[in-house]
């Protein structure tokens, strides 16, 4: 199957060459091509595309949407499979690809998103090894009851989904999301009967390190997702915060990270607000 991958750029110079560098080495697949979309910024990534003879379209800030903007994209693509990254990935391992897009091409499942481990000795590293196991596995509409919102758990940091799948549940519905529109399309997924495969063997490395005024815009960003589809709260969070929790604790002491400690305070206050941004937005 021919595969494009989808990929926002904005002030992505010090990401571009080895994300492209490193798609371009995949074994196994069969890229139609690299879509990149560069959100007009103050660096050198234009200039840094051009010599790298790049495929890529110029939006301006007031125009990009982390929903629409993917979906244009998805919705002009002649390929089969369609691959959403983000700028920030690295991807170390050639077969990444590959192991991503397999099960779609054998029919096993309508879409799937890849591991994705953190290189930073944040709170991050953490939460990454919860909820992204070294196991394999698929998720569809008979998992609700036992993983309540998790059933909908999906990162386009790198996901890989069926051209006529997306296409026959519209993409994102032409919504503006701010933030989610990776669960957005799960839900829809696995409402319609579809099946998503989480790849422990397609490996990313994604870190963050967010500043506290930042993870609170992220939860509240959320907060505000959850109003704007509140048809996702009937599902419970289970005991999945609890359990993060006691388990980023137990691996912060083992490994006396008395900041990642502090953050972990921050990180649930900053939920508290979400709860509240939830009622309130």
């Amino acid at each position: 199957m021919k595969i494009d991958i989808i990929c926002p750029l904005y002030n992505a110079e010090q990401y571009i060459e080895n994300l492209d560098n490193s798609i371009k080495k995949q074994k196994q697949v069969n890229i139609n091509k690299i879509r990149y979309v560069l959100t007009e910024g103050k660096d050198r990534t234009k200039e840094k595309l051009e010599k790298l003879k790049a495929n890529y379209k110029t939006i301006q800030p007031q125009e990009f949407s982390h929903s629409i903007t993917r979906e244009k994209e998805a919705f002009e693509s002649e390929a089969d499979i369609l691959v959403f990254i983000t700028q920030d990935i690295i991807i170390e391992d050639e077969m990444w690809l590959y192991y991503l897009t397999k099960d779609i091409e054998e029919g096993k499942c309508e879409a799937a998103y890849s591991r994705q481990l953190c290189n930073n000795n944040t709170i991050e590293k953490y939460t990454r090894e919860l909820n992204y196991p070294e196991k394999s596995n698929f998720t569809t509409k008979n998992d609700i009851n036992k993983l309540q919102l998790r059933t909908f758990f999906f990162s386009d940091a790198a996901s890989a989904i069926k051209k006529e799948v997306f296409v026959k549940l519209k993409g994102y519905d032409n919504k503006n999301l701010p933030i989610s529109e990776d669960m957005y399309i799960a839900y829809k997924l696995i409402m319609n009967g579809y099946t998503i495969k989480y790849c422990a063997d397609s490996k990313v490395i994604h870190s963050h390190n967010f500043t506290i005024k930042q993870q609170y815009k992220r939860y509240y960003d959320t907060g505000r997702f959850f109003k704007e589809n509140e048809y996702l709260n009937k599902y419970k969070v289970n005991n999945s915060g609890v359990e993060m929790a006691k388990y980023v604790l137990k691996r912060a002491i083992r490994r006396q990270k008395y900041k990642s400690i502090n953050k972990i305070c921050t990180k649930y206050v900053s939920k508290i607000y979400w709860n509240e941004s939830r009622k309130n937005v």
